[in-house]
């Protein structure tokens, strides 16, 4: 709120005794503003008309936001500028429009030219210093819309993401994966393409493998789209995806239509559901979606979770395969839980259908369907808000794929999810995953089960004749797990996990463990305690995997710097006992290529191991990287990710490293008169960019009508301003957007404006490309200037009255203030501008 001055306290005072007086003569009709300024003392009166007003700005009973205003005697209004919006859940669009309407100055009353936004009419009330504006909903009832609009014109744009994952090394051969994902916009229609190299074989396998698994445009309604091209027939649209057994579907040539799903934000968010891996030794895990490499990390010896937050949203199956010393000790499959919230209960139906013929394009993939039509449906269904339904039936390679699923909240801390699914000639599944949170721990429950014979499948030639496969699987496998997470105190945790397994690893497995926080040597850490017993593997010498584990980590050395040690006791690759010990220095950096390095060394039975890993970020790409030096036979192993994005749009190109994954964005030419400067772009949608002069990019979200903030990062803010401050954008996904803005090196002026007898001035404005202000009674004014330019022009109403420009070398500087004295206005002043623009005021 503004300051109340005690001239503002004592109009308060006047306008408390004559309110009752008002409320007799006014009724429903709004007074002039001399009718409502009648019965202040003259004085009073000076400090009301022609001089800046903190008031209240609504529009429609609706908060706008507070301002800055001056109020004329014929009845006008003029907006010096909004100061703030907290409170106001009105659009940032519409917030803009009456900002640039009510800037040019209105007339209180009715509206009858150039309304914006239906407005019927403006008031002003001097009781309590509010502006009103009233439109043609104002008895509407007020409901929000569920979709948002696309772009009255459409947008255009490029965006494409470069994704290159690698792990490999002198035990095992080099494996990886580049993705070129692009989304494009032409009008409301977006396009997508999607391209993967890979090399997934095994070790006799060095075929490098191509596909196009999109090329395909679509157009979004509210609460559907249509796709048309070609594309991997998925889901797309469900809150709740079924999980189904068996071949994934190939592309295909073909129409899908269902509910629009295309607003959800990827956020970088876990599995609901954690995913876990008991490593024997210091490895790495490799993540694989559809056959393809996703995410690669480096894992240490015991039980660990997975980082899923930079995993794709949605709910389906990964194949995680742990790499230890080089060679893979164990392969599970996983199911990520990431789902979107459903958004409309009013509308119970989400559904998705699809048809078309199996081909491939540009694709050496030898099992990849082709010539067979194909087609499927799936559906969600919200039985009760806390109840959703699935099922789901496809055709895949000539077998049908059926699947039903149940996603229920049983209260606000218990959840279930569960699936059984079918294929043809293959088998059967089922799966459960069940998480109950209470005031001090969690408890999460996963269960999968699945019966096999593929006795009945078959394999097509090319000619059609079909041969049944020589080698067929009968059997069954299941892999169950309960996980408990239980607080103590503040400092004191406790979790354990109980797991059995009936598969390609047999046996029951327990891990138990311990982690306290505390305060070492002058600096906070942690230690954690645990022990384990967990089933036999090749990596343990066919013997049950017994040990035990300390380690400790502390925030020793300078800013951002942290040391971890451990001690253990394991089984070693023999089946006998491996005593074992760790150390790792990590260091988070700031302002540097590198944004965090860390190192480990291992000794154990059969000697030392050595590990590092370091994460970077430049304004083209960002990346994680890993190599490790087995103990056991002295081999490297190595891993990496990295990406990158080029977007275009505006007849303009740029390579950065933040990736759109809300759908859009904006290309920024920052142009600045301060060297060094950092600015911040804080997307009113919830996210924020750094920028720096040159060339940027900043990640927008689609179909969305906001706006764009730029600000000055830190709190060491220079004497300056950005133009402009705020920029607004409408896309449609794939779309591109281009601005540029400067940052303008200003310094504080403060003056007085008089007339040409020396009389003060009050309510004109003062105005500067950095900047306006108005001038107060006594025709004191305080502003910004820009630097570069030092002139003032004086404006009363529409009318250019006098300019001045400012010797800012001949005047009397203060701190950060120039104190121009007094500047007389004058018509004068226009000519002399005009002849001799160097002269001063």
């Amino acid at each position: 709120m503004f300051p109340m001055t005690p001239i503002a306290a004592a109009l308060a005072l006047l306008i408390g005794t004559t309110a009752v007086a008002a409320s007799e003569t006014n009724g429903t009709t709004p007074r002039s503003l001399l009718a409502q300024a009648k019965g202040l003392p003259a004085d009073f009166e000076e400090h009301f008309f022609d001089v800046p007003l903190a008031v209240q700005v609504e529009r429609d009973g609706q908060l706008l936001g507070e301002a800055m205003i001056v109020l004329s005697r014929d009845d006008r209004l003029t907006l010096i500028d909004f100061t703030n919006h907290d409170g106001s859940t009105l659009p940032v669009a519409e917030r803009d429009t009456w900002s640039d309407y009510l800037k040019q100055g209105v007339k209180l009353g009715n509206c009858s030219a150039n309304c914006p936004e239906q407005l019927l009419a403006v008031h002003y009330n001097l009781e309590n210093s509010l502006v009103s504006l009233l439109t043609e909903n104002a008895e509407r009832e007020n409901q929000q819309s569920m979709y948002y609009d696309l772009p009255e014109d459409g947008s255009r744009g490029l965006i494409v993401r470069n994704q290159l994952n690698i792990n490999g090394g002198q035990e095992e051969n080099l494996n990886g994966r580049f993705g070129l994902e692009a989304s494009s916009s032409l009008g409301n229609w977006t396009q997508g393409i999607n391209l993967q190299l890979s090399r997934i074989g095994g070790p006799d396998d060095t075929k490098l493998y191509h596909a196009v698994h999109e090329a395909y445009t679509q157009r979004e309604f509210e609460g559907s789209f249509f796709r048309l091209g070609y594309f991997t027939p998925s889901s797309e649209g469900l809150t709740r995806q079924v999980r189904t057994f068996g071949a994934s579907p190939d592309t295909a040539l073909g129409v899908m239509y269902g509910s629009s799903d295309s607003l959800a934000i990827d956020m970088a968010k876990p599995s609901i559901y954690p995913i876990h891996i008991t490593a024997n030794r210091e490895g790495a895990v490799e993540i694989y979606r559809n056959g393809l490499l996703i995410n690669t990390q480096p894992v240490q010896a015991g039980l660990q979770n997975i980082d899923t937050r930079s995993l794709p949203g949605g709910i389906y199956e990964v194949e995680v395969r742990l790499v230890e010393d080089g060679k893979t000790t164990s392969t599970t499959s996983e199911l990520v839980y990431k789902p979107n919230n459903w958004r409309n209960h009013d509308q119970r139906w989400r559904y998705n259908l699809f048809a078309g013929r199996e081909t491939k394009l540009l694709s050496n993939f030898e099992d990849q369907s082709k010539g067979d039509m194909t087609g499927g449906a799936s559906l969600n269904y919200l039985l009760h808000p806390r109840v959703v339904l699935g099922l789901s039936g496809r055709q895949v390679k000539g077998n049908m794929q059926v699947g039903t699923s149940v996603d229920w909240t049983l209260a606000n801390n218990a959840s279930v999810y569960a699936n059984v699914y079918q294929t043809q000639n293959y088998g059967t599944g089922v799966d459960v995953n069940a998480l109950y949170s209470y005031g001090t721990g969690s408890l999460v429950f996963n269960h999968n089960r699945s019966w096999l014979d593929t006795r009945n499948t078959y394999e097509t030639l090319a000619d059609g004749t079909r041969l049944r496969k020589r080698t067929a699987y009968v059997g069954q496998n299941s892999n169950s797990s309960i996980s408990m997470n239980h607080r103590l105190s503040p400092k004191n945790s406790l979790n354990a996990r109980l797991s059995y397994a009936d598969g390609y690893t047999k046996g029951h497995g327990i891990d138990l463990g311990w982690a306290q926080t505390t305060h070492l040597f002058g600096s906070d850490g942690n230690w954690r305690l645990s022990v384990f017993d967990r089933p036999a593997s090749s990596s343990s010498g066919a013997n049950r995997n017994r040990g035990v584990d300390l380690s400790v980590s502390l925030a020793l050395g300078g800013p951002g710097e942290k040391w971890s040690a451990s001690l253990g006791s394991r089984s070693s690759r023999d089946g006998g006992r491996d005593n074992n010990g760790s150390l790792t220095y990590n260091k988070t950096l700031k302002h540097h290529l590198l944004q965090s390095v860390s190192a480990t060394a291992t000794t154990d039975t059969y000697g030392v191991g050595l590990s590092g890993r370091a994460s970077v970020q430049t304004n083209t790409l960002n990346g994680d990287g890993f190599v490790q030096r087995s103990s056991y036979n002295g081999k490297f192993t190595g891993g990496l990710n990295l990406d990158s994005t080029v977007a275009v749009g505006g007849g303009k190109a740029v390579m950065a490293s933040e990736y759109s994954g809300r759908g859009a964005g904006m290309i920024v030419d920052v142009q600045s008169d301060v060297d060094g400067i950092t600015l911040r772009a804080d997307d009113l949608s919830g996210s924020s960019t750094i920028l720096r002069p040159g060339r940027n990019f900043i990640p927008l979200t689609a179909y969305k009508n906001s706006a764009v903030s730029f600000d000055f990062e830190g709190t060491d803010v220079p004497a300056a301003t950005i133009q402009p401050a705020r920029s607004r954008y409408h896309l449609n996904k794939g779309g591109v957007d281009y601005r540029t803005i400067s940052v303008v090196q200003t310094v504080t002026v403060l003056g007085r404006l008089l007339d040409p007898k020396g009389d003060p001035l009050k309510g004109h404005h003062i105005i500067n490309h950095a900047s306006r202000g108005i001038s107060e009674v006594d025709g004191f004014f305080s502003m910004e200037m820009n630097a570069r330019t030092p002139t003032l022009e004086v404006r009363k109403d529409d009318q250019l009255l006098c300019q001045f420009r400012i010797d800012a070398k001949n005047t009397t500087k203060e701190k950060d203030v120039l104190q121009i004295g007094d500047l007389r206005c004058h018509p004068d002043t226009l000519a002399d501008m005009k002849n001799n623009p160097q002269i001063a005021g």
